[in-house]
């Protein structure tokens, strides 16, 4: 029958092909379709022939079609027919859709409905007919029936996509529906309600699905709704990656049914997903500004939604098309510098704590996408390493933090920009762990601003190459050579830059012979350099090599203080060549610096100070360098017994033209010679018996002459007098004459050599009393020394010895002279230190060196001397010094203590200003360590436990040792009273409270002391009261808001300078001791307002959120409602109480000055945030028809009764004052001719008191303009609550015109002059007032 028909088709004759069609059942049809299609023989030829046979002009024709068409949808979904063929009928069909009438059109579209509906699509090819068909249904004439009515073809297609979105679908065929419908023309509504249907299809699919669909929805979304496709995925993805966490915290409490996808198939998914959405961008950029614009609202509204892992890495692959990068840098660079400021608002006020807590953490999230980014996200690597450099480069450091590593490796990021900083560096020090494709641009990259950047601080980006060489040091090796360039410029760089520089590359060194050799190329070369720096830079490469390269039988030194990390296995592998190597390369290595013993004073400095170091780690080269010192001190040493003084001075100095410089710095050398020969003799004994008879013999000749030397030195030094170093009390000392700088560096250079001789004296002593004599006199050589140069100094404010030299005690030996002068109470050492403990200047000599190495380690990280760069070393040493400090203050008090009848601080202030520097050091340099810190504190010096030390506990203790020195400070009598020890004391307090938990009883304890005190010491001292009350705001706010202590001080305040209106007598009750007539104001009153302020910044942050919260639309609506309602009730006590005080100090009699100045800007903020507030309310109206809460009406109804109308008088006042002050600089004008410029001044000070007021008096207008706007909103009369505001244009002075009246009812004379005489007399006064007001504006 197929044949007949496909016969009849060929012929041109319709009729024949009409009856043989007509004589065919609708069963025999639809059999001969599919016989014919299974067969895969001429399917199309036959469909067009039926086609041909059934023309849409009659109904059977159209009846026919209709069922060809729904015997063919199920065939091609049936999966029997080959994918060409099922393609050859589908397009066929939809060719021939297009002829069908309306009602055809309805009644196929319904079908595929059903279909749809019943699930039975399997390859979802009928889909592109069902495309077709609402198209042509759409463009469809006809009125078409739908339920009891009609409907146009528009309608009817809008229906079915209504129906078909509402109703189930098989997840199979969801890809397919979302492919269909980007063929089908859709109305803005009708985009929305497929979207939303498919982004619903998501959670029911399994995990492979997603891509193609997002695929497929994103290539929807160019027809629109492109903010609903981007945030249907963001959100879809967020939440399977919460929910993969959770999961991980608590996997079994996890059901087998519920446990969602494996951790690598999820990112796997993620990173096709965002593959996809980022092909999509290119080819549409409008949906990249979307993605952009979205995640920007979102982000005011809420972070979590905005930056979740997804979205960031999303946005870092976006990024890599230039045309979008600057944008969502920006964006990601004040989202992450917002949420750092956030955080740290957050952590100082626990108010803002309870009412908004912090549950986001953007760094945390950018570390985990760089995390998800090791399962193939290679397309978010490179916009990783941008955002990394971008973040380091924006926020580094603006200026030298005054030393080589203080601020970036030991102190913690304490700004936003120094966390952002920070966070670049973690970001690129991760990427670089995860993504070795990307290493060597990575390391080429910070290469180059380390080169690039020399001018500027390039300490963040050396911390990150020494990091990035410990975590993976062999990959240098493949990038040597960018290395090997970057060491042909270390000449031109700044001596740090190139110490951090090869401190980092130093395991490099270890692996690598080729760098090794060529580092030593540019550091031989640099020695003979012009430029000093590029020797020092030399001196500094050869000292590194000569501490890292062992020499074979060198000792193992645990005191190493550079981890060498995992190089360290590597180059053991070659240890037996590298140590029989190393020998030959560093004696010569020694022998270039030898050279530069003859080079400038900084050069010679730099090897003195390194070859300690050298020596402790290389013990194989201690004959050489000991040769090397010996023949140097040898050259400036006299061996004559009796000759004094005992070193040549004269060789030591050069002189240029009238210039005279330092060449030698002696007391260097002999510092590293005494530092040298200690260790040397305390490890002598570990290697007896290895060494040759005949070196035995050398080393010690070299160890016997240098001790017989420093024995003479001190001998000699000690029978010297000033006058033998031609130095005395009359010696020149002017820095601008040769002879007085040469006296200057003598001076300096004798008394370091006493100080190195007497640490020398003192080790080697082992408690003589001879020598501890001896220690005596040379610190008596010292002190004479000393004092010259301060009275010197006192004389001549310029000299340069005002600042006092760096001393020469190192860290470790100030720690044990503090310990034995102290806290030594051995019954054998007790006459040997009697000779020390007599003199009270060494001993405050010995408290001040102390305290001036804590300073150097305070604002460097590291100090002069042995070990300064050891942090382990220098922490024990704090530790003791510490003990010891904290001992002799809490037992010895500054009152008992006799100051003696020499000028300077006393030994326990001394004491307390070290104890301060020191509990600073610890919290900025060791904050990780603050735990042992405080249990090596603790006398008792028995070994404890390190585990559970209770931090708050033992600074709870602490704290009470200085409460009870500083209650003994109030209750002294006044002349005892020693205000520079109690704003110490209370600077300690401070920062001791800083390490106490908030939450503790410990803490709220220590804030009732505080408060008492304040309650009850009338303290007259400014700085200490300053120091005090700062401290218990500090206290306050970490407990709760202190706007009600802020409202009892404002009263005092008011109690205590009285009211602006003379006649009124103020309630004189107080609640503070401290607030006296002479702290009120400026001091308190300032320090009230600056707190005040910082309450005003909370309430306006406060009210911003409550604002993105007031926008957010999700559907967790509840939950936003009783947030925004806990956080207004919160805003409108904290204003409420803040007025309070507010209407307490602007009601009183204030100085003219800084505390008016202030209070008139405080007043403008404060009605600006009400006004903001305010507007919260009308925005609020808008969008729901909330009423206005009965709290919001009281705090309106206060500010109109406590505040405007004090405001008001409060400007009055203000103005009064400065009239006053007009008037009195006029009649000083009167008298004196030669008064204009002081009165010039006066008017310029009043000008500008004055400019405050007009800023106030608008900030109060618009906050009652706003008022009205709400009270038209709301239908709420607040307006009822405000006075009239005073006119500032016109005002007439009521008491000077009674005045004026009365004395016109007095006088005799007639009525019209009279009249005459009183306009006159009011006259200047109208006009004075407005003259002043245009001067103000001005």
């Amino acid at each position: 029958m197929a044949q007949h028909i496909l016969a009849l088709a060929a012929e041109e004759v319709p009729e024949r092909l009409q009856a043989a069609l007509q004589s065919l059942g609708e069963g025999e049809l639809g059999d001969m379709v599919t016989k014919q299609a299974l067969k895969g023989r001429e399917t199309a030829a036959l469909l067009r022939g039926i086609f041909k046979g059934s023309p849409c002009s009659q109904e059977s024709g159209v009846l026919r079609r209709l069922m060809v068409y729904k015997h063919c949808v199920p065939l091609v979904e049936s999966g029997d027919l080959h994918l060409t063929k099922v393609s050859e009928i589908i397009g066929l069909l939809m060719l021939e859709a297009r002829q069908l009438p309306g009602h055809a059109l309805a009644e196929l579209a319904t079908l595929f409905v059903d279909v749809i509906k019943r699930g039975s699509l399997s390859n979802g090819k009928s889909l592109e007919l069902f495309s077709t068909v609402l198209t042509a249904l759409a463009s469809s004439k006809e009125c078409l029936a739908y339920g009891k009515g009609e409907l146009s073809g528009e309608e009817f297609k809008k229906q079915l996509i209504n129906t078909l979105c509402s109703s189930k679908w098989d997840p199979r065929s969801v890809i397919h529906l979302a492919n269909m419908f980007r063929d089908v023309p859709l109305t803005a509504e009708e985009l929305q309600f497929v979207v939303e249907k498919v982004l619903r299809m998501f959670s029911k699919l399994d995990l492979q699905e997603i891509p193609p669909l997002v695929y497929q929805l994103l290539l929807l979304s160019a027809k629109g709704s492109k903010k609903a496709v981007l945030e249907g995925i963001i959100s879809f993805f967020n939440q399977l990656d919460k929910r993969q966490k959770e999961e991980q915290r608590a996997p079994q409490s996890v059901d087998l049914e519920v446990a969602t996808m494996p951790l690598d198939q999820l990112r796997h998914v993620e990173g096709t997903v965002i593959l996809h959405i980022v092909s999509v961008i290119n080819l549409d950029q409008d949906l990249g500004e979307e993605l952009i614009r979205y995640l920007k609202t979102e982000q005011q509204k809420d972070p979590c939604t905005a930056l979740c892992p997804f979205s960031v890495a999303l946005l870092l692959s976006v990024a890599v098309k230039h045309r979008l990068q600057e944008q969502v840098f920006d964006f990601l660079k004040t989202s992450i510098v917002r949420s750092c400021k956030d955080l740290q608002f957050l952590q100082g006020s626990k108010f803002l704590q309870d009412l908004f807590p912090q549950k986001y953490d953007v760094t945390a999230i950018i570390l985990e996408v760089v995390e998800n980014s090791a399962f193939g996200w290679d397309h978010v690597t490179q916009g990783l390493v941008d955002l990394g450099f971008s973040l380091m480069e924006s926020y580094e450091p603006k200026k030298p933090f005054g030393g080589k590593v203080a601020e970036t490796s030991y102190g913690f990021s304490k700004t936003p920009s120094q966390q952002a900083c920070r966070l670049g560096a973690s970001i690129l020090l991760e990427t670089f762990k995860v993504h070795e494709p990307i290493r060597s641009d990575i390391l080429e990259q910070v290469l180059n601003r380390v080169l690039t950047k020399a001018a500027s601080p390039v300490s963040h980006f050396i911390d990150l190459l020494s990091n990035i060489v410990m975590s993976a040091p062999l990959v240098l090796q493949n990038s040597s050579s960018k290395v090997t360039e970057t060491f042909d410029n270390l000449s031109f760089l700044p001596l740090d830059t190139v110490q951090g520089l090869l401190r980092a590359v130093q395991p490099l060194l270890k692996v690598s012979m080729s760098v090794r050799d060529s580092l030593i190329l540019v550091l031989q070369k640099a020695i003979f350099s012009r430029q000093l720096d590029a020797r020092k830079a030399a001196v500094a490469g050869f000292l590194l090599l000569l501490r890292n390269f062992k020499v074979l039988g060198s000792l193992s030194s645990s005191q190493c203080s550079q981890a060498i990390g995992a190089t360290q296995v590597q180059a053991d592998v070659h240890a037996c060549y590298n140590s029989a190597a190393n020998e030959a390369f560093c004696l010569e290595i020694l022998g270039s610096l030898r050279r530069c013993l003859s080079q400038q004073a900084d050069v010679r400095l730099m090897l003195y100070e390194g070859f300690y170091d050298v020596l402790r780690r290389n013990s194989q080269l201690a004959s050489s360098i000991m040769e090397t010192l010996l023949s140097q001190i040898k050259q400036y040493y006299l061996p004559q017994p009796d000759l004094l003084p005992p070193l040549k001075l004269e060789g030591c100095i050069i002189a240029q033209g009238d210039q005279v410089f330092l060449q030698e710095p002696l007391a260097h050398l002999l510092s590293c010679i005494q530092h040298c020969l200690a260790w040397y003799k305390s490890t002598i004994h570990l290697h007896q018996g290895v060494e040759d008879d005949d070196e035995e013999e050398e080393d010690v000749r070299f160890q016997q002459n240098l001790e017989e030397m420093l024995d003479s030195v001190t001998r000699r030094v000690i029978k010297s007098e000033l006058e033998d170093f031609e130095l005395d009390k009359s010696a020149d000392f002017s820095p601008s004459s040769g002879v007085g700088v040469k006296n200057n560096i003598y001076a300096i250079l004798v008394m370091g050599i006493c100080e190195v001789l007497i640490e020398y004296n003192f080790n080697i002593g082992n408690f003589s009393k001879n020598k501890f004599e001896d220690v005596l006199g040379l610190f008596t050589c010292y002190n004479k020394l000393s004092e010259i140069l301060k009275e010197k100094a006192g004389k001549n404010k310029t000299l340069l010895g005002n600042k006092t030299a760096r001393s020469f005690l190192s860290m470790g030996f100030v720690s044990t002279l503090l310990t034995a002068l102290f806290r030594d109470n051995a019954q054998s050492h007790e006459e040997s230190l009697a000779v020390l403990r007599s003199s009270t200047e060494f001993l405050r000599y010995a408290v001040s060196v102390a305290l001036q190495k804590v300073q150097q380690l305070e604002e460097t990280g590291q100090t002069d001397g042995p070990d300064g760069q050891n942090p382990e070393k220098m922490f024990q040493n704090l530790c003791r010094i510490t003990r010891v400090l904290l001992w002799r203050y809490t037992s010895i008090p500054t009152a008992v203590e006799e100051s003696g009848k020499k000028k300077g601080k006393s030994i326990s202030l001394l004491c307390l200003e070290g104890l301060l520097r020191i509990f600073n050091t610890v919290q900025q340099l060791y904050a990780a360590r603050i735990p042992q810190f405080l249990q090596a504190l603790d006398i008792t010096d028995g070994d404890v436990e390190e585990t559970d030390i209770n931090v708050t506990e033992k600074v709870a203790f602490q704290i009470r040792q200085f409460q009870r020195s500083l209650v003994n400070q109030f209750s002294s009598a006044e002349d005892d009273f020693n205000s520079k020890e109690t704003q110490l004391l209370i600077t300690v307090l401070s920062t001791l409270s800083k390490l106490l938990e908030p939450a503790s009883q410990q803490f709220l304890q220590f804030l009732t002391w505080t408060v008492k005190i304040c309650k009850e010491n009338a303290l007259e001292d400014i700085a200490c009261c300053k120091g005090l009350l700062t401290l218990l705001f500090n206290l306050h706010a970490l407990y709760k808001s202190p706007v009600s202590l802020l409202r009892e001080l404002a009263q005092d305040i008011h109690a205590c300078l009285g009211d602006i209106d003379q006649d009124i007598e103020v309630d004189s009750r107080s609640h503070f001791a401290i607030v006296n007539a002479k702290t009120a104001a400026p001091t308190i009153c300032l320090l009230v307002l600056g707190q005040a302020e910082k309450v005003l910044e909370e309430v306006d942050w406060l009210i911003k959120k409550l604002n993105s919260l007031g926008s957010d639309t999700s559907e967790d609506s509840s939950q936003i409602f009783n947030q925004t309602q806990a956080l207004e009730k919160g805003v409108i006590l904290q204003l409420g109480t803040l007025l309070t005080a507010y209407h307490e100090l602007v009601q009183t009699a204030l100085p003219a000055g800084s505390c008016v100045d202030m209070l008139l800007r405080s007043l403008s903020k404060t009605y600006a945030i009400l006004t903001s507030l305010i507007k919260h309310y009308i925005q609020a109206c808008r969008s729901t028809s909330n009423a206005v809460p009965g709290r919001l009406e009281k705090l309106v109804k206060l500010s109109g009764s406590h505040l405007t109308p004090q405001c008001y008088s409060f400007i009055t006042y203000v103005q009064n004052i400065h009239s006053e002050s007009l008037s009195i600089a006029e009649e000083k004008k009167k008298k004196k001719k030669d008064e204009a410029a002081a009165i010039s001044t006066v008017m310029a000070k009043v000008l500008r008191e004055t400019k405050p007021i007009p800023n106030l008096i608008f900030a109060i207008e618009q906050y009652e303009k706003f008022l009205i706007h709400l009270s038209k909103k709301s239908k709420v009369n607040l307006m009822q609550y405000m006075k009239l505001s005073t006119s500032r244009d016109f005002r007439i002075n009521a008491s000077m015109l009674e005045s004026a009246l009365q004395e016109h009812n007095t006088e005799d004379a007639e009525n019209e002059p009279d009249n005459d005489q009183s306009s006159t007399a009011e006259q200047p006064d109208e006009n004075q007032e407005p003259k002043k007001k245009r001067q103000r504006k001005k």
